[in-house]
């Protein structure tokens, strides 16, 4: 049976999944879903996707199944990657995952997969909850020519850019060099307006300085208003960004690279995260980086003064 004649598959409706999957329905794709939370398929339903009773269920009906999991241990789960049914769930599939792993990870996920006779991808995309909205994310695209050919057209309702990255996993290292400027970029500005705060500035006017020059970005544009308002409702998890801050730094370390932005960071997110931040959104970053300037402990010194 053709593709044309089967619906797409689409796996896990979080905060990401599921504007994703509805911007494959409403652009005309025949969609196949399954969640775990049974309540999250009823905008999918309403929207005209049809809804699988099971992981099963979407690999039995789908040739082209898109994940969009946590973890991999989700994805395994799916999979039934350590149970009977694995070759059965993906022989002459294609799994596309769309989520972000280690890059060790997926490059053995590939391999399993490709023992049992199916095919796959990566996706991984850059971009949080809004241009998921707008189907303007920016997908990285990993694995052979024949595979991402088909993946490809499928990806743009919900990607305004879809780059080819070569093999596997080059996607999935391609997001963790993007995450790390995210971070670094999210976390700095966060410093800057803890400084100018604390020197009693108008950090409104800060923010609106920046905008007007040359280091805006749409990242900047949604950030800056959050951080001088407080605002930490979700957009990107602390704990979300944390775990991917370990991915990153994980892969570094595998390659002996340096990373001491990261590190910094790592730490302050950590610290974020301590102070019961998980659940918000990054912007709470803010919330370590005061603790630290008013903790007894700082000193010249250890603010890099030299005396």
């Amino acid at each position: 049976m053709s593709d044309a004649a089967r619906p797409i598959g689409f796996i896990g409706l979080g905060a990401m999944g599921e504007p994703m999957a509805l911007n494959l329905v409403k652009a005309g794709t025949p969609l196949l879903v399954w969640n775990r939370s049974p309540q999250k398929t009823a905008p999918l339903a309403a929207a005209g996707a049809q809804i699988a009773h099971s992981a099963a269920d979407v690999f039995a009906r789908a040739d082209i199944v898109f994940l969009m999991l946590v973890d991999g241990a989700a994805v395994d789960a799916v999979l039934d990657r350590r149970g009977p049914d694995f070759a059965s769930r993906v022989e002459g599939r294609i799994v596309v995952h769309m989520g972000t792993t280690s890059p060790s990870y997926s490059r053995g996920l590939e391999a399993d997969i490709r023992a049992v006779g199916g095919h796959y991808a990566e996706a991984p995309v850059s971009g949080s909850r809004k241009p998921a909205e707008a189907g303007q994310l920016v997908a990285m695209l990993a694995g052979d020519a024949g595979t991402t050919a088909r993946v490809r057209p499928v990806l743009a309702p919900m990607c305004r850019e879809t780059m080819l990255c070569g093999s596997v996993p080059n996607a999935l290292l391609m997001k963790l060099a993007v995450n790390l400027y995210l971070i670094s970029m999210v976390t700095g500005l966060a410093e800057a307006v803890h400084f100018a705060d604390r020197h009693g500035l108008d950090t409104a006017q800060l923010v609106a300085i920046l905008d007007a020059g040359p280091m805006a970005s749409d990242v900047s544009r949604v950030k800056g208003p959050k951080l001088i308002g407080r605002d930490f409702a979700v957009q990107a998890a602390i704990s979300n960004v944390l775990e991917n801050n370990r991915l990153i730094a994980e892969a570094a370390r595998d390659a002996g690279i340096a990373s001491p932005l990261l590190d910094v960071c790592h730490a302050l997110y950590s610290e974020t995260l301590a102070l019961g931040h998980g659940g918000a959104d990054m912007a709470a970053v803010l919330t370590a980086i005061e603790a630290r300037t008013d903790s007894p402990k700082v000193t010249k010194r250890s603010a890099g003064v030299s005396g």
